[in-house]
């Protein structure tokens, strides 16, 4: 079920918001809502291009299982 949220916007925030959302010919709420979830989506998930490089560093990668196998038995260095 959709919630309301009250959103404080600069008038040239607010500016932009709604010059996107007419280019793309919907409402505010809904070009808020696609910018924040394509943010939050670039933000959380690797490119599968850059996911082939990391697991192409075999060094890269044994690091990475050693520090996963000493964070599951509370060992190593945490930062």
């Amino acid at each position: 079920m959709p919630k309301t949220i009250t959103l404080r916007l600069r008038e040239e925030v607010y500016e932009e918001f709604a010059i996107g959302a007419k280019l793309d010919n919907r409402p505010i709420s809904n070009f808020i809502e696609t910018m924040a979830l394509r943010q939050i989506e670039e933000s959380t998930f690797i490119d599968p291009a850059e996911m082939a490089e990391i697991k192409a560093n075999k060094s890269l990668m044994r690091k990475l299982e050693r520090g996963h196998r000493q964070a599951k038995v509370l060992k190593g260095k945490f930062v």
